[in-house]
């Protein structure tokens, strides 16, 4: 155990939670439209870092440079997948969802956008929606809780267990107390934290290279194109932005979509970045540290870099971006889970649409905690798989059934409630199945599910009644909307 390291991690903890108190205190219980969206009044800059560091979780420090540690070069079309999908939403998703989201009743999740945008009494589309939401988003957290654990572990030497019941506890903290505020402030300041380690570890490790090390890695180690399913699957990243709701809420919570453009410059270039160096980070980790199953294992390629390379006080600094990462995907799940939870589920089913503002607020509290203790108990499981396992199994579910449904509610007029209810099913059962049944394939699950979900939302569309007036009139709004 490192002192100083401890120290660090110790002070970083208190500093997040005390931005939780801090948003908690401001608040003065304002309702859930504050406690989940932010009343839509997020900058730019919070707004692009905060969706760039709730989605990039610990697997882009541990997960992403592990894989091309050990795989080599075949893995970065997973980064070149996630840079190219990550700008078309924000090119061509953001500003429209945003809006979008405002004329269909100032709707504040993504099933509740889905419903208002159809004008539909049915709710049924939201409680399928909050289910794949509260299902998906609980492998997701045991994903982050899993990596807080293993860098605790690795670094300070404590039970993974423990260091799991510890973040799970400072994580659940500032999301109970803060909502929305806390978590996109917090993300903000873990996205810097988390681009400055990316930055400065291989610029130092590459000076470091054993040239013998380098020799003895294999030839195929540098093909990035040996394997066309292994491109093919990278690339289909990509597709997972499209409904990835802890990313898209952010789009819906910026202040005005002028500052789209802004945004969008902010956050793709931080993105761009991050995947840049966290590919090096696997490139310069196998010529630095050589081959070592123990690294691949607990994918520890960039903690391991670092602390052979800095002294403790800046070794913690940079770890503390691994927590960054981790943390700030947790909280923007959690949160997301349980605005679905309460908007979509408690508050229309249970409720009956007559729950209070404070109500809805303790209702999402409360399945914030119990979403943390589920993904608590999964990560702590010995069958949970890697980190990057969790990561892509929660990944392909969201973008196979939300990324058709969203994209055609917000381009096609003649889109209807029947086909986003068949999109979302068809897309996240052919996601499911795949994983399942035909991974040995070689296919990532994300685009056969994305493919049938698009298929059966446009086929199901076709085969049905036209949309109402109402339904036309609020596209043809949307369309129009000027603030």
């Amino acid at each position: 155990m490192n002192l100083v390291e401890v120290s660090v991690f110790v002070v970083y903890l208190i500093f997040v939670l005390a931005i939780g108190v801090y948003f908690f205190i401001k608040s003065k219980e304002d309702g859930d439209k504050s406690y989940f969206l932010g009343d839509r009044q997020m900058s730019p800059w919070v707004t692009a870092l905060s969706a760039g560091a709730s989605d990039m979780s610990a697997w882009v420090l541990m997960g992403l440079p592990t894989s091309i540690y050990a795989l080599g070069l075949g893995q970065i079309w997973i980064s070149v997948g996630l840079l190219i999908g990550y700008s078309l939403s924000w090119i061509y998703e953001a500003k429209r969802l945003r809006n979008f989201s405002i004329v269909a009743s100032d709707a504040i999740t993504v099933p509740q956008y889905l419903t208002n945008r159809f004008r539909s009494s049915s709710k049924a589309l939201q409680v399928v929606c909050a289910v794949i939401f509260i299902v998906a988003y609980t492998i997701y957290a045991a994903s982050s809780l899993k990596a807080c654990g293993a860098l605790f572990n690795t670094v300070i030497g404590i039970d993974q267990t423990t260091a799991m019941y510890l973040t799970a506890i400072v994580i659940v903290g500032y999301t109970f107390l803060g909502g929305f505020y806390a978590v996109c402030w917090t993300d903000f300041f873990q996205g810097l934290i988390m681009l400055g380690a990316l930055l400065i570890a291989p610029i130092f490790a590459i000076n470091l290279i054993d040239p013998a090390a380098t020799a003895a890695i294999p030839p195929e180690f540098w093909d990035p194109t040996a394997d066309w399913r292994v491109v093919v699957s990278g690339l289909a990243w990509g597709l997972g932005y499209f409904g990835m709701p802890h990313v898209i809420i952010r789009f819906m919570s910026l202040r005005s979509s002028k500052e789209v453009k802004k945004a969008a410059a902010i956050g793709v270039g931080w993105t761009g970045l991050i995947l840049l160096f966290a590919t090096l980070v696997g490139i310069i980790g196998r010529m630095y540290l050589g081959m070592d199953e123990s690294i691949n294992k607990n994918a520890l390629v960039f903690v391991t870099m670092v602390r052979n390379i800095f002294p403790a006080l800046i070794s913690g600094i940079l770890l503390s971006a691994v927590l960054s990462a981790s943390m700030s995907t947790a909280d923007s799940q959690l949160l997301a889970s349980a605005s679905s939870f309460a908007s979509d589920i408690y508050k229309p089913i249970f409720r009956h649409d007559r729950a209070s503002n404070k109500e809805m607020l303790w209702a999402g509290r409360l399945v914030v905690l119990g979403i943390a203790v589920a993904a608590f108990f999964m990560a702590s499981s010995p069958n949970a798989g890697s980190i990057m396992d969790l990561v892509s199994n929660a990944w392909g579910v969201f973008g196979a059934a939300f990324g058709p449904a969203i994209m055609l509610s917000l381009y096609w007029r003649r889109f209807n409630f029947q086909g986003a209810v068949a999109a979302i099913v068809v897309g996240a059962a052919a996601d499911i199945l795949w994983l399942l049944c035909l991974s040995s394939v070689g296919i990532y699950e994300i685009l056969p599910g994305f493919i049938a979900s698009l298929i059966a939302g446009v086929a199901v569309t076709l085969a049905t009644p036209e949309p109402e007036a109402e339904v036309l009139d609020l596209f043809d709004r949307a369309n129009d909307y000027k603030e």
